[in-house]
This record gives structure tokens, sequence and C-alpha cells, in this order.
């Protein structure tokens, strides 16, 4: 299920709203706990029912674990305890995300021929999955309490961030659905809720899904594009990622303030960010943090001299690059994210204003850190969007080639959205001639729009801390019926892939 869908909000959302205050009011905490995690089974089923025997034998297993790593304090046993916990995840996320990959590499690697399974990927499983492992190392370090079931399923179900996060811990979720004072209606929160959904919404409705249809042509059209078409098609999905993936987030945030339970952010204007370091303590910031905390901190992080750290940085983000799926294409885009961080990180050149780097023998202004940065995460994506390699190296190629053959007419054409329709009709009637060029202009214009928008404040800080008055409810209004509207042309979410 879609938040972005009419189900989701007309009939499931409001009925699980009013279920979860309806039983709460009547202090069946108990009972409210398990119709929110069945309402959130509901959610996820919905996109396919097989899809909940995966999660759910995933849940039952790892609570068992967490319990038995509990129940003694002999080091070698909750060892044991939580090496079958990671087994069992890693083998989890193994089976359905990276047999096939495995397999067809060991295949040509060594001229074998065993038998592809093409299974189909569940929904969310990496991010249901790494939310358990931090659960299960927080048990056999001791600093996880053992829960009840009732909230260790509510905390690995709840269904705004169960898809595609955030990445959530138990210490902050959890004492939450146990708070009382979270159980009773809270208008100020729900309006917040309202402002950071809608806005969310807004983002991968207006601006992620409009994006998406020249860039889907030019990715299918890689032989073709020239410099500026390829230019225009990866500042295109530069966008349409950092809007639908953050547009997720908020939609995810806002339903939990609806309830009274606080999201943590997972984006932080990371377009904004003058270092590749900073864009990454911007971007999908739970995702950063359970790799620090969970991989970079245990490796020995920065306390081992200059080459550890540089090693370490290495592999956690070689393993984001291959968290993000099982294509070579990720692995190349979390390795080069990982060597710009690496090279940043050696403070060699610094940016002007910057406390991380004092000691830097270059210094540069603000503009060109943010220049550089933003035009090497934008190539990166050159990987991450490309289906394999060849078409990445293509994209490569295509930008450096500096030719003009006019194709971005028609990557351009393929704008043929509804908000244009009365323009389009118009210049048919006076100047047909024109048309290509109008669409054109109305690409460089949503890329404008699409600029100003990661001008201006964040929607976590609109929510917060800007006068819920007059303007801000019509905005907020305008924002919500234009993106309903707009519902027919509805796709999913890009993280569902990971």
């Amino acid at each position: 299920m879609l938040f972005n869908s009419y189900i989701f909000i007309f009939i499931f959302f409001p009925i699980t709203l009013a279920g979860w205050y309806a039983l709460n009011r009547i202090k069946a905490y108990e009972s409210a706990k398990f119709f929110l995690a069945g309402m959130s089974l509901w959610f996820y089923g919905y996109f396919n029912i097989y899809y909940l025997a995966v999660i759910i034998v995933s849940i039952l297993s790892n609570y068992l674990v967490s319990y038995l790593i509990g129940l003694t304090r002999k080091t070698f046993t909750r060892r044991m305890g939580l090496v079958s916990g990671l087994l069992l995840n890693l083998g989890l996320l193994f089976y359905f995300k990276y047999y096939d990959f495995f397999f067809e590499n060991i295949n040509i690697a060594f001229h074998t021929n065993f038998n592809l399974k093409h299974i189909l990927l569940p929904l969310g499983i990496s991010f249901f999955t790494f939310q358990q492992l931090s659960f299960l190392i927080d048990r056999y370090r001791g600093t996880a309490p053992h829960y009840s079931f009732a909230n260790y399923l509510t905390f690995v179900t709840f269904f705004p961030q169960l898809i595609a996060g955030p990445i959530v811990l138990h210490q902050e979720m959890i004492p939450q659905f146990e708070d009382l004072s979270n159980r009773t209606f809270q208008s100020e929160n729900f309006a917040k809720g309202i402002v950071l959904f809608t806005i969310g919404l807004g983002k991968k409705v207006l601006l992620a899904d409009t994006l998406a249809i020249p860039v889907n042509f030019g990715f299918e059209q890689t032989a073709f594009l020239d410099t500026p078409s390829t230019l225009l098609v990866i500042l295109a999905y530069t966008f349409e990622i950092y809007f639908d993936f953050s547009g997720y987030s908020d939609m995810a945030m806002g339903l939990g303030k609806m309830f009274n339970i606080h999201i943590p952010a997972n984006f932080n204007s990371p377009y904004k960010a003058c270092s590749v370091k900073e864009l990454w303590q911007r971007w999908h910031m739970t995702l950063s943090r359970f790799f620090i905390q969970y991989v970079y901190i245990p490796l020995g992080g920065s306390r081992k001299g200059k080459l550890r750290t540089i090693c370490n940085t290495f592999i956690v983000f070689f393993l984001s690059g291959l968290w993000h799926g099982a294509n070579w294409t990720y692995v190349a885009w979390g390795t080069m994210q990982g060597l710009l961080v690496i090279w940043d990180s050696l403070g060699i050149i610094g940016v002007k204003g910057s406390s991380e780097k004092p000691s830097s023998h270059i210094v540069i202004p603000r503009y060109l850190g943010w220049l550089f940065t933003f035009s090497f995460f934008n190539l990166s994506l050159f990987f991450f969007r490309s289906e394999n390699m060849a078409n990445a190296f293509q994209m490569f190629q295509n930008i450096f080639a500096f030719q003009d053959t006019g194709y971005i007419f028609k990557v351009a054409a393929k704008l043929d959205i509804p908000e244009f329709y009365l323009v389009k009709q118009m210049i048919n009637m006076t100047k047909p001639e024109l048309l290509s060029y109008a669409y054109v202009i109305l690409f460089l214009l949503l890329l404008l729009i699409s600029a100003f928008v990661l001008t201006r404040k964040n929607a976590v800080t609109i929510s917060t801390k800007h006068p819920l008055n007059f303007r801000l409810c019509l905005f907020v209004t305008i924002i919500f019926v234009w993106s309903v509207i707009s519902f027919s042309q509805v796709s999913t979410f890009i993280y569902f892939n990971f």
C-alpha cells in the first residue's frame, strides 16, 4: 500500500488512527498495540500477501533469539546467540536479495552452471532486517532490555517506517509506545503531522514523479543521449531521488506525529552541503547512524590510526553500496562515495568556514566546495541509476563527448503532463512549430522549481517552527488537493527496491 494512494489516505489511515485512539481511550493499551501491529501487517501484506510469511518468520525468530541471549550471562553462550542471530538475518537477506547476484557472478568467474532462482524481493527487507539486527546486537551488549512481544511487534511493524525507513532503534521507539501520555489525541502534533505529511506528499507526487518521466526515458536511451540531454537527465534524477526518498521520510515522520510518535529525521538539506563528508551527515542519516554504530566503531573507528580509519571508512561505504542493491553499479557507487569521503577526510583541501579541517593546506570558498560536492554526487548517480556498468560508462562518455545532437527535444517531449495540457493546446492552435521548444522550457522550468524548493527551509523546519497560520494552511490545502488529483500518475518509491 502506498502513502500516495486513495486506499491509504481515505480508508486505511482513518481506520487505523480511529482504532488506535479508540482503544487507548478505553484503556485497552495492549490491544491498541496489537491492533496497530495488525493494521501495519495489512499495510505490508497489501503489496503481496506472501511477504507476510517472510516478515512474521523474521520477527518471531529474532524475538526468540533476543530472549535466549538475555537468559544467560555467559559470554560464550551470548556470543553464540548473537552469531546465530546474525546468520539468521544476514542469511535471510542474502537469500532474497543477493542469491542470484552471487551465483551469477560465480557462474561467470568459474564457468559453472548454478541455477538462478529469480526470487521476488520482499519489500522493506533491508530496513526491517537492519532494525532487528541493531536490537540483537544491543541485546548482546546488554544495552537493550527484554521487551514484551506486543512492544517488539509494534516496534518492528509500525507502518510509517516499515517499508523504506527511517531505520529506527528500539530505545527511541518502544518507550514512546509505552508512554501513556502519547495515547491521547493531541491536536498540535496532529496539525504538525498533517503539514509534514502533505509536504512529503507534494515532493513525491508533484516533483519526483514528474521528474521521473524524462529520467526513465533518458536512462532507457543512454546510447542516443548527447551532452546537454545527459546533463539535464542526471540533474533531474538527482532532484528526483531526493524528493522521492525525503518525501517518503517526511510522510513517515508526519504519520508518526499524528500518532504522537516521533520518528527520527532522515534528511537535513543534503544538497546544501559543502563537502562530501558533510553531505553524508545530512543524507539518509539513520542508515549512516546504523553503519557507524554497528560497523565502523566495532572495526575500530578512527581510534587506530589514519590507515585503519581509511580502511574502516571504505568498508562502510562499500557495504552501504551493496546494501542498496545486488548489482555492481551499486558497489561502484558506494566505492566512489567512499573514496570521496576518504579524500575529504584527509584534509588536503578545506572549505572556508568549516571547523572540520582547520589545518588544511588549501582552503576554498564555500560556493566552490558546494559546487564540487554537488557535481561529484551527480556523477556518482550514473552508477546508482544505471541498470548495468555498460550503461553507466555510456552516460559518462555522453557527458564528456561535448556533442549536441538536439536529443534534448525528445527527452523533454516526454513531459506531456496534465498541467501542461492547456498551454499545449494553445501552442498547437497558434504556433505548432514551437511546441518542441515549449517542452524544453517546461523541462528547464521544472528543474528551476526543484532547485528553488531545495534552497528553502526543509519540511521538518517548516512543520515544527513555522506558525500554523492561514498562509500555511492554504499552502498545505493546495498541495494536498493537487497531489490527490495527480494520483493517477502514481509510481512506487525508489527505495522500495532496496
